[in-house]
Order: structure tokens, then C-alpha cells, then sequence
């Protein structure tokens, strides 16, 4: 069915958030005229590019994160170099306008370099119909029809909810509330003990809460290798977050300003009253309502938008890209899929995402990062592999920053001695993993890496150990 147009474009991106506000960008910088469409309202019922990640998701956790590491620094840890400080307090509405702050600096970037490279930003909703015709719904008016070339669908994804738990924002909390609150729960439960259950745990712990962790699963932060994901739990545990695995909830029910928590677990049946809950069980596709049954957009069972190799949909011209397709819902992958599309649209060759290598990171403390395989998917796969292991205990830059804990894990494979996957729990651990990207990006072996001289005293001279361990040969601790 074919409706008045009333802009056309080269390319329209549905979705502003890091796959789709680096998709626009590169498709303006590639001379394409583009339009992306975004329905994001702030608190201030205002339009806000970004998406999730520098709305409510990424950036804004991290800045609490960072608050809140500087506070139990200060209150716990301070002392250990000589210097005294008393009645060490937090001002949480300050700290919450602080990330306030640097989100809205952020968004406004993302403003500000649409506005650059002549890229139409659209507030609105944007639903696909046939013949790449989007209808856009704004926030008051009536809607109206654009259509292009090329469609780069990038919608997102949001908190998955559960009838058990029903998210109020008030008591029981999604991962956006957790990030709102202006005082200190006496108590705090959550539900999931995956990246973003641990991140808010630990901003909520240091500074004075309670937390329970309550997790389905036997298995703690099983896509980490076994022995790093054993350190990491000793390592919470020791920092006081309670969490409770092969715990699964059963109902809640709020009273008041208290939320009653029943769950089971190996030993029988068990009841928590805590001030917040936070429902923290994961992320699912903003697929619902993105298109009419006319465009024929296929999707997986799981509501993801189905693509091939180069995130391509089933219709021609129609890309998808980000949260809403396949792979880890991270900000990065998103983004690299982004300016792979818009290159392939602007008919470039040889350009691809590597999938196998996409750096993850758990910003706790210790920081937890890992790329490629882990111990137990190589025994899986009967691959032959050698490791190499290193302490962040033996690191005299780590000794001298008072931050010892943690390890790096290096697995090359055992007769070319390519590396198959790093894995490092330690102090900065979210910048150390890029040299082993990179790294593996250019099929590096163990003894490349062991060659290449760092400077000292650094915390990367652990990766140079770690290769060296590989082959027995590390010169800090015994082999």
C-alpha cells in the first residue's frame, strides 16, 4: 500500500541509541542524506538521543558506580596510605544529579554531531510498513509517512518483566528506578545476580545497604571461565553482597513501604522483607509494535529481528542492527554493526563484525573482563590448549595502588599457540582487555604477546606475564 510521502531520504535509522546513532553518523559522513527517528522522552518530557546506554543503561551506572567507589575508597580503604579522614558522608540527591548531569552533557552530544553531519533528527514512534515506508507517530499531532532506501532498524531492547514481581518504580524497581534513588535503602533485594544485578548491588552495598542477590541459577556468572567466576564471587561475597544461588523466586508482595520476598531454594522455602526490590532477570528486543504485518519482517522465536551474516533482514534495503537482532546485548557490538551496515550500503567490500571477539565487562570491583573462549568451552570443544595464569598480587604497580586482587588468564591453543581467550578479574580490568582484542584481532600467538615489551611499573605488564606463563617461562612468580 503506497501513502503520501512526505520526506524521503537515502537512509532512515529507527533508534538513536549506540547502533543507531553511530549508523546515522556514518551513513551522513559516507554523503548519504539520513533521518533517524526516536522516541526516547527524558524526565523532562523532552526528546533524548542515546537510547538506553547514556539514558538510563550504561553511562549513567557507571557514574554511580564511580561515586560509589570513591566513597568506600574514602571511608574504608583510605587509611591504608596514611591519610586520616572522619565523618565521611554521602549526599545521594547530589550524586544523582551528577549523573543527571553527564547524561544530559552526553545526549546533547549526540545532538550536537547529528546537527554536524546534517542528519535529521526525528522524535517520534516509527513503525515499519511495505515498500520501506515508515510511519512516524510523534508525541502530539498526527502521524505522518517517510520513506528511503534503506531501513537500519536499531530499536533497542528494555527490561524484561515478570508477573511475580510487578515493576511499580516506587518498591519494586526495574534497572532504570535503581538508578533514581535519592536515599539509601536500609535493605535491598534483587533479583539476578548477572552484570547488571552485580553493578547496582555494589553501588547500593557501598554505600550502606543491605543487599541480597537472589539467583536462579546453580551456576554463578556462568559465561566467565570457572576459576575467574569462583574468584569473583569470593571477592563480592568478602565485600558483604549476600548472594544466594539456585535461589528462584516464587511470589512478592508489597505492604506498605516493605516488599515480602518468598523464594526456594535446595534447602526449602524462604521469606525476605527488604525496603526495594529490583527486578534484574535481563533484557528482551523493543521489537513490539516496530512494524505492520504488511512489511512481512521476520522474526525469531524470541522476538529478535531475524538477519544474516551482514544484518540483513528478510527484505531488501531493510538492515537490523544492535539489541534487537542476535549476539550479546552490548553498546559496542551495536555500534561496530552500525558502521559495518552503513559502509555495506554505501557499497564497500570486505568490511564485517567479528563476532568471535567482542570484549565483555562486568564493572563491579574488581572490574571483570573476558574475550574469545573460556577454560570449560574449549574442554567442550576438546580443544588442545595451554594456560597461562598471573596474580595481580605479584604486580608491583597493582601492590603500589593498594588494589592487589584478581588475575589474568590467558588460553592458547596448544600447537600454534594462537590465543583462544583472555580472562581477567583485577583493577581496570574494562581498559587491560583491549590489548588482548587487538591482539586476537591480528591472530597474535601467546609468544607474540610475551615479545612485546611493556612499560613498567604498569598493571598490562600482568597480560605480558600471563603469555609468559604459557610456555612455564613468567619471570614474577614461580611456574
Amino acid at each position: 500500500m503506497t501513502h503520501e510521502i512526505k520526506y524521503s531520504y537515502d537512509v532512515i535509522v529507527v533508534g538513536a541509541g549506540p547502533a543507531g546513532y553511530v549508523a546515522a553518523i556514518r551513513c551522513a559522513q559516507l554523503g548519504m542524506k539520513t533521518a533517524c527517528v526516536d522516541r526516547w522522552i527524558n524526565e523532562q518530557g523532552k526528546s533524548s538521543l542515546g537510547g538506553t546506554c547514556l539514558n538510563v543503561g550504561c553511562i549513567p551506572s557507571k557514574a554511580l558506580l564511580e561515586s560509589s567507589e570513591h566513597f568506600e575508597q574514602i571511608e574504608n580503604h583510605i587509611h591504608g596510605h596514611g591519610i586520616s579522614v572522619s565523618d565521611v558522608k554521602i549526599d545521594v540527591k547530589k550524586m544523582i544529579k551528577r549523573k543527571d548531569q553527564i547524561v544530559q552533557k552526553l545526549t546533547g552530544g549526540i545532538a550536537a554531531l547529528f546537527k554536524a553531519n546534517s542528519i535529521d533528527a526525528i522524535h517520534g514512534h516509527a513503525k515499519l510498513h511495505d515498500n520501506k515506508q515508515i510511519e512516524v507517530i510523534p508525541p502530539e499531532g498526527e502521524s505522518y509517512w517517510i520513506d528511503a532506501e534503506d531501513i537500519i532498524l536499531a530499536p533497542g531492547s528494555s527490561p524484561i518483566d515478570i508477573n511475580i514481581a510487578p515493576v511499580d518504580e516506587e518498591r519494586i524497581l526495574d534497572s532504570t528506578g535503581a538508578l533514581d534513588l535519592t536515599e539509601i535503602p536500609k535493605t535491598m533485594g534483587i533479583i539476578g545476580a548477572g552484570v547488571i544485578g552485580l553493578e547496582l548491588g555494589s553501588v547500593w552495598r557501598r554505600l550502606g545497604s543491605e543487599v541480597i542477590l537472589l539467583e536462579a541459577q546453580e551456576c554463578f556468572l556462568p559465561m566467565l571461565d570457572n576459576q575467574v567466576a569462583k574468584d569473583a564471587l569470593k571477592q563480592f561475597k568478602k565485600q558483604g553482597l549476600d548472594i544466594r544461588l539456585h535461589a528462584r523466586v516464587t511470589s512478592t508482595e508489597r505492604k506498605d513501604k516493605v516488599v515480602t520476598v518468598n523464594y526456594q531454594d535446595a534447602k526449602g522455602d524462604h521469606q525476605i522483607d527488604v525496603d526495594h526490590l529490583v527486578v534484574a532477570v535481563g533484557r528482551k528486543p523493543n521489537t513490539d509494535n516496530l512494524f505492520d504485518p504488511d512489511s512481512n519482517l521476520l522474526l525469531d522465536e524470541r522476538g529478535f529481528i531475524h538477519v544474516d551474516d551482514d544484518c540483513q533482514t528478510n527484505l531488501p534495503g531493510v538492515y537490523a542492527i544492535g539489541d534487537a537482532v542476535r549476539g550479546p546485548m552490548l553498546a559496542h557490538k551495536g555500534s561496530e554493526e552500525g558502521v559495518v551496515v552503513a559502509e555495506l550500503i554505501a557499497g564497500m567490500t570486505g568490511v564485517e563484525v567479528n563476532y568471535d571477539l567482542i570484549p565483555s565487562v562486568i564493572y563491579t570491583s574488581p572490574e571483570i573482563a573476558w574475550v574469545g573462549k573460556s577454560e570449560q568451552a574449549l574442554k567442550a570443544m576438546g580443544k588442545k590448549y595451554k594456560v597461562g595464569r598471573f596474580p595481580f598480587a605479584a604486580s608491583g604497580r597493582a601492590l603500589a595502588m593498594g588494589d592487589s586482587t584478581g588475575q589474568v588468564k590467558i588460553f592458547a591453543d596448544d600447537e600454534t599457540d594462537v590465543i583462544l581467550g583472555v580472562h581477567i578479574i583485577g583493577h581496570n580490568a574494562s581498559e587491560l582487555i583491549a590489548e588482548a582484542v587487538v591482539a586476537m584481532e591480528f591472530s597474535s600467538s601467546a609468544e607474540d604477546l610475551a615479545r612485546i615489551m611493556h612499560a613498567h611499573p604498569t598493571l598490562s605488564e600482568a597480560l605480558h606475564e600471563a603469555a609468559l606463563a604459557v610456555d612455564k617461562r613468567a619471570i614474577h612468580i614461580m611456574n
